[in-house]
């Protein structure tokens, strides 16, 4: 089921960033630090993007919306993400399920944005990777 799943949040998604404060500010039922192994952190003018990438971790939030409101987030952040549907090559981001690890070391399945294929692979090749992973400390 992939209704109600929270969002992992890795950039300005995070609290105290700009696009917390215009998409998720009021509409969330919780948030909790939190990170994504198997993944690395690069940086992209004005915006972080997450690659799939195994051994190493990025930090993040875990955002529950608020269940009246999270169709419509959905929809607004896929939009903001230029995430336009499985596999679709004007994809930006890809919104796909990935297990995230909570501070007590459980793991929950969580929504996150990874950059599409295209992209990742020239990230992989000329990138800037974002030391530790965490967007706030960049």
């Amino acid at each position: 089921m992939t209704a109600g799943l929270p969002l992992f949040v890795y950039g300005t998604l995070r609290p105290g960033e700009i696009n917390h404060d215009l998409f998720l500010r009021g509409r969330t039922a919780a948030e909790e630090p939190a990170r994504l192994p198997d993944a690395l952190l690069y940086d992209g003018p004005g915006f972080p993007y997450a690659v799939q990438h195994a051994g190493s971790e990025i930090v993040g939030e875990l955002v529950t919306p608020a269940p009246e409101a999270y169709e419509s987030l959905l929809a607004e952040l896929d939009r903001l993400e230029d995430y336009y549907g499985p596999d679709r090559p004007r994809n930006v981001y890809d919104r796909v399920r990935r297990e995230a690890v909570r501070p007590d070391g459980t793991l929950t399945t969580a929504w996150v944005y990874l950059a599409a294929p295209l992209l990742a692979r020239r990230l992989r090749a000329t990138g800037v990777e974002i030391p530790g992973g965490d967007w706030l400390r960049r």
